[in-house]
């Protein structure tokens, strides 16, 4: 079979595509044709070195595919079927826990940029009934990390107020639980383009952020002052303080990106004052993903594809997603 492989991390040029063996599936081990991927930031940073990787690992953390066969004692799936990888394999239900965390596909073991995975049956699920696969590949990570921001952790009701930033997957899929939710969605982005798509999918107050840098002022003028309930914060240090100043007292802030900075000063005292909390988001368990599933089937929510690539043009998939240009998730087609 044929897989992307990474030669050495630490660049996209790094990237190719090689002949691996294959094997059978092992007790409790499916087999699995793989039909899709999407990117996300966790990836490129695998790729491009910010996140040590081996020699020769085959990335990407989120596959779709059907089983083309089953180990002895898999019982869930039989050949034939549809099936989702899950990002943390081993976190199947509970709360977070260092061993639940290890094991991710593409970081700590060989992803789905592949042909063929074989993985144990627990490390997968359905799809939501109706999904091609390139939709149901949207899922483990961005939907699931929103999901569990907004329903686990914030555990979000009818007419909250949930703030948004900007158009990548996480926070696409956020607006979308949020409204199907009941919600009341301000959404941040620096492109006046992009704001109307998201008002298209039901936002209900827009700010360009880089026409009004101080965002986080008209997220209060949109709540009579009051604050928003939750916030979906991924861009870090960079914007944590706007958001610590646009939640209200007693809210919740959901840390899930750290696209605009690692590191920096977080104004404590207001977090503290405002007596709200301050919550790390990192994806889910399998049982969130299920959840989720049965919630994306009872709404019809649809995830948003900006554009789908080969498999041998995974470089030129995190190229375009290095670009910045893209709205929602990018694909890759197996």
């Amino acid at each position: 079979m044929q897989a992307m492989t990474l030669a050495q991390p630490g660049g996209l040029e790094n990237l190719s595509l090689a002949d691996t063996a294959a094997r059978d599936p092992s007790h409790g081990e499916i087999q699995v044709a793989v039909k899709a991927n999407s990117l996300n930031f966790h990836d490129y940073a695998v790729v491009a070195g910010m996140i040590p990787a081996e020699a020769g690992r085959i990335p990407m953390s989120d596959g779709s595919g059907v089983v083309t066969a089953v180990g002895s004692g898999v019982i869930e799936f039989a050949v034939g079927d549809s099936v989702l990888g899950c990002f943390f394999p081993n976190w199947q239900d509970g709360d977070a826990a260092h061993k639940k965390l290890l094991g991710v596909p593409g970081d700590h073991v060989n992803g789905f940029a592949a042909q063929q995975v074989i993985m144990p049956a627990s490390a997968f699920t359905g799809l939501p009934k109706g999904y091609s696969h390139e939709q149901a590949a949207t899922l483990p990570c961005a939907a699931l990390t929103a999901w569990r921001g907004l329903m686990v952790e914030a555990q979000i009701k009818p007419g909250d107020t949930v703030l948004t930033q900007g158009t990548g997957g996480v926070s696409i899929f956020a607006l979308q639980f949020a409204k199907a939710a009941g919600c009341r969605v301000i959404a941040t982005s620096s492109s006046d383009e992009k704001l109307e798509r998201l008002k298209s999918l039901g936002a209900d107050e827009l700010i360009n952020y880089k026409s009004t840098p101080d965002w986080s002022a008209q997220a209060l003028k949109h709540t009579d002052n009051q604050g928003v309930d939750v916030v979906v914060e991924i861009g870090g240090a960079g914007t944590l303080p706007q958001s610590i100043n646009a939640v209200r007292v007693g809210g919740h802030i959901s840390l899930i990106g750290v696209l605009a900075g690692f590191e920096g000063n977080v104004p404590t005292a207001a977090l503290f004052s405002k007596n709200a909390a301050l919550k790390g988001i990192t994806v889910g368990s399998r049982a969130q993903q299920q959840d989720m599933i049965a919630a994306i089937e009872a709404n019809g929510i649809e995830p948003v594809i900006d554009s789908t690539f080969a498999l041998g043009e995974l470089a030129d998939a995190f190229r375009h997603q290095e670009s910045q240009k893209h709205f929602g998730k990018i694909c890759i087609a197996i």
